[in-house]
């Protein structure tokens, strides 16, 4: 079983080099800032968020397109609010 340090590199892996710009910001990002700070549930929200298609992750995060049920939690609604204009 992977212990959460090694969870949590993973994803911030998984969250820098995804092949769409935008996303790749906007998870790095986020991955740096509020990855460490997730609890299980949340490691668990953004990991399946992951799964997902980046142009879709990209519509929702930037409300052009409605969240889905399975993503409607804290994890996007914190992607949403994240500025991502500050280093």
């Amino acid at each position: 079983m992977t212990n959460h340090n090694e969870r949590i590199k993973r994803l911030m892996h998984r969250s820098r080099y995804r092949g769409f710009l935008e996303i790749d910001l906007i998870l790095q990002r986020f991955a740096t800032t509020m990855l460490p700070k997730l609890d299980a549930d949340g490691v668990d929200a953004y990991e399946a968020l992951l799964d997902e298609v980046d142009q879709d992750i990209f519509a929702w995060i930037t409300k052009r397109q409605p969240v889905p049920a399975r993503h409607d939690n804290q994890v996007m609604q914190q992607l949403q609010n994240l500025d991502v204009s500050r280093p």
